[in-house]
């Protein structure tokens, strides 16, 4: 089996993002020597992190499926992780948490096995009944609504959404024969569009935003930079679906829509559990970012609804 199935369309679509990152550094650089007295540490530091985060994509995404997969589920372990980093957990659930990491492999083989059926309901379902009966079985009542809704709501946003985007690569070729089965393309088409949604959404509002959605759970968010940011994103899937996906441009723009509007939610549901637990970034494993969390939220929303708008249309 050749480890790097790597074909022309995916080769190029690679070197153009490598080429973007070349100029961001180059740019960080000039600007640097250019304006010395400012500091550029964080802009550094951004462009610095997006060159390891576009290498494990690209580890993720161009070898083969065994190695696909145990990268993108490597990736749910280290936002589950980070989730319970910042959620209050009880001491007596020690044993329910180690069950819960035992689900992301599990979860992770049913994709690697084509088995779509149980990899559509295990945590909805089995892990959903079986946890809570686990935590019964310590005998500690207190706060065990609390402690089993949030454990369940972790394995839902950073495994089972995001193993979405996992199931993907392994899409077999539609029954109409009009999709060719590469998976590496539509991740990187779904991938491309939910960070650019995040970028869009950014200098939109900050070029012409001035009403804010929601002030009291993300300030910064504005109508302007929602509207603005989801009508980009809406033009780059009409651009790119016909060339990375066997989308039509209809369809593919209807993708981009539904890219734009459900990253945003994404990023402010993920803002609301941050809010709530009284922290600005999920951590501070990627400098100049935060955590992994806060680079996956819009992902744990337009992953399962890509997935399932085109398995729709096309399966």
């Amino acid at each position: 089996m050749n480890p790097f199935p790597i074909t022309d369309t995916l080769f190029y679509a690679l070197s153009v993002i490598l080429l973007v990152l070349l100029f961001a550094s180059a740019s960080v650089a000039l600007l640097g020597w250019r304006f010395p007295q400012k500091d550029w540490l964080e802009l550094r530091q951004r462009v610095r992190t997006w060159w390891w985060i576009v290498a494990v994509f690209v580890l993720a995404i161009s070898f083969n499926h065994t190695v696909s997969l145990l990268v993108l589920g490597f990736v749910s372990f280290l936002a589950f992780k980070e989730y319970l980093t910042l959620v209050p957990t009880r001491r007596a659930d020690h044993l329910p948490l180690l069950w819960a990491y035992l689900a992301i492999p599990i979860q992770y083989y049913w994709i690697w096995d084509g088995w779509y059926g149980m990899f559509i309901i295990f945590i909805p379902v089995y892990a959903f009944l079986f946890l809570p009966m686990r935590m019964v079985l310590v005998g500690d009542t207190q706060g065990f609504l609390r402690a089993a809704s949030t454990l369940h709501w972790g394995l839902m946003t950073t495994v089972f959404s995001l193993s979405h985007m996992a199931y993907l690569l392994v899409l077999p070729s539609d029954v109409t024969g009009s999709m060719k089965g590469d998976g590496a393309l539509l991740v990187l088409f779904l991938v491309v569009l939910t960070q650019f949604n995040d970028v869009a959404q950014y200098l939109w509002g900050k070029s012409l935003g001035r009403v804010k959605v929601i002030p009291k759970v993300s300030p910064n968010k504005t109508v302007a930079g929602f509207l603005g940011g989801v009508a980009t994103t809406t033009l780059l899937g009409w651009l790119l679906g016909p060339v990375l996906t066997p989308m039509n441009p209809a369809h593919a723009a209807l993708a981009g829509l539904l890219i734009g509007v459900t990253g945003f939610v994404g990023d402010v549901v993920m803002s609301a559990v941050k809010r709530d637990l009284g922290v600005k970034d999920s951590g501070d494993l990627l400098p100049g970012h935060g955590g992994i969390l806060d680079r996956l939220d819009s992902l744990t929303y337009t992953a399962p609804l890509f997935f399932h708008y085109l398995r729709y249309l096309y399966y």
